[in-house]
This record gives C-alpha cells, structure tokens and sequence, in this order.
C-alpha cells in the first residue's frame, strides 16, 4: 500500500483539476525514490511552479532543470540529513514551508554535537570567594539608595523594524493561502468559506487569528453619512498585523465579510507588511497593516483594537 503524507489530499485534488500535470509531474520521480520521499518531493515541485513562470510541461528548460535540483536539495536535507551553504539552506527552507513530511527523519549535526562538548566547567573559585564575601559599604549603600531619574513615558506605537520582522511570516503566508485557493477553486469560488480558508491557513502557518467584535453604533469614528447603525464589525489581526475589517447583521457575518477583504491583499503579487496611520478611540496611531503589492490608498476603517498601546502600571 502507498504511504501518503499529510498533503497527499490537498495534491491529488490539485492534480484532479489539472490532469495534463499529472503524466508530467510523475516523469520527474528518480527512480530510487520512495513513496514518502516522492510525495513530499512532488509537493515540493507542484507548490513552487508559479515561481518559475517560464517552465512549460514536458519542455525541457533552465528553470525546470533549476526547480528539480532544489526539489532533490530539499529532500536530501528532509530525508538524509545533508547539509548545504546557508543561502541554499535557507531557500529550501522557504520554498518548503508548509509542507509536512510524516514521521520525518530527526538529525543532530556535528555543530550541535561539539557544542554540548564545549560547555564550560563549573568554576573552582567558589569555596574561597563564599567565605569571604566583602561587607558592603557605605558608599554602595548610597549609591544603592539613590533614586533614578524618572523614565519618559512610553510610546504609542508599533517598533519601526515591525514591518521587516513580520515580513517573512507572511511571505510563507502568502504560498499558504495561493496553493488553498486554488484547491478551493479560486477566490470568488460561489462557496467559498473565506474565514475558513484563511484561518486554516494561519494555523499551517503556525500561528492563530484575532478577531475582534464592536457593535456597529459604539464605534465612533464613522462618517457622519452612513445612516446604517444595527449590526457586527469585526476586525481580524494575525502576529498583530492588521488584516481586514468587516461588517454583518450578526458575529458570522461581519467575520466571513472580514476574512473576504483580508484575503484580497492575498490577489496580487505578492504581500507586504507596512506602516499606515489610522484612527482609534479619537486619535491618530501608526499600525502594522497587511497589504498587497498594488498601489492602494492609506485610508482604512477605524481600528477596533490596538496591540500597540503601552502598559499601564498599576496603581
């Protein structure tokens, strides 16, 4: 009996809308390859095409010929432990996220093992040093006493470098989400679960979603002209980076309307995690905001939540 893996399910779906793939793909398998080996490294070939743009089935090419040497490089590394240069490591490690390989092979590296070897000796000194510990004196006891200068308050805000820390989740992200719809039939699928699509991807992604609910009349930097006050806004935040906000006559509603406008930044090329001013509670603040590579406005809803506020002390 075939050994499938995790993904199997999502890849024979793939390849059941795309039938002319499935001779093709099979003609890349080495022929001392497993069954488990193959079914990751053929994930690993069906996920990564739209990177290659130029490869064409069944034409030999430079990319082609490109995409097969990583795939073998990344599966080596999976399954036999090889180790590469770090730039090659880190391009299969991005071009395999979300891949999940069944009772995978666990490895320790030379590296790792020479480094528990090196752990430094308990030091011998401390026979002599515990029996003559020094009293303090009075100048430390003043310097101790001395208050320090009272600190500024902290800052509204998200950290500046916010953006490049985010960046690489999302990219990961964006695979994720591009490989499910696809499965799904595209994003304007007539069944489409947009919060279901983009919630299970999160959590492949290792990571949960935030969603947040305010009553459409407590919110209160709407403009004056929208006349609708009855229903549900929710606003959906991953890592706390804002996604999207939606609106419904109920809790579902306005988080399916949510997960639709969020998955819109997924269309373009490619994502990008930036700094955009936006209102909360009556104030300007900078937030972390997911978009995608398109030029859009920087106007966007009011937030309903803020991660960024500082912490209050207690009392």
């Amino acid at each position: 009996m075939a050994e499938e893996g995790p993904g199997d399910d999502i890849v024979a779906e793939y390849l059941g809308q795309n039938r002319h793939l499935v001779q093709w793909v099979e003609s890349l398998r080495g022929i001392c390859e497993t069954n488990k080996q193959w079914f990751a490294r053929r994930e690993f070939l069906l996920r990564n095409m739209e990177a290659f743009p130029t490869i064409e089935p069944g034409v030999s090419s430079p990319s082609l010929d490109k995409l097969i040497s990583l795939s073998m490089v990344w599966a080596n590394n999976v399954f036999l432990g090889c180790r590469y240069p770090q730039p090659v490591m880190e391009k299969i490690k991005e071009m395999g996220e979300g891949i999940k390989v069944r009772d995978a092979p666990v490895r320790t590296t030379r590296d790792e093992i020479m480094a528990k070897l090196r752990r430094p000796a308990p030091s011998d000194g401390n026979s002599d040093s515990s029996t003559k510990k020094s009293k303090p004196s009075s100048e430390d006891s003043d310097r101790k006493a001395t208050p320090k200068p009272s600190e500024a308050p902290p800052k509204w805000g998200p950290a500046p470098d916010a953006p490049a820390t985010h960046q690489p989740f999302f990219n990961r992200l964006y695979k994720a989400v591009a490989w499910k719809l696809v499965s799904e039939g595209g994003f304007g699928g007539p069944n489409l679960d947009h919060y279901e699509v983009l919630r299970s991807c999160v959590e492949t992604s290792k990571a949960s979603l935030s969603c947040v609910f305010v009553p459409l009349k407590d919110i209160p930097d709407l403009p004056a002209s929208r006349a609708q006050r009855e229903g549900q806004v929710c606003e959906l935040r991953c890592q706390t980076v804002y996604l999207g906000t939606g609106y419904g006559r109920d809790d579902a509603a306005a988080r399916a309307m949510a997960a639709k406008e969020a998955l819109k930044a997924f269309q373009g090329r490619k994502v990008m995690v930036k700094i955009y001013r936006r209102r909360f509670q009556g104030r300007d603040v900078e937030d972390v905001v997911l978009v995608d590579d398109q030029t859009r406005g920087s106007t966007f809803p009011p937030a309903l939540s803020y991660p960024f506020q500082p912490e209050q002390s207690g009392s």
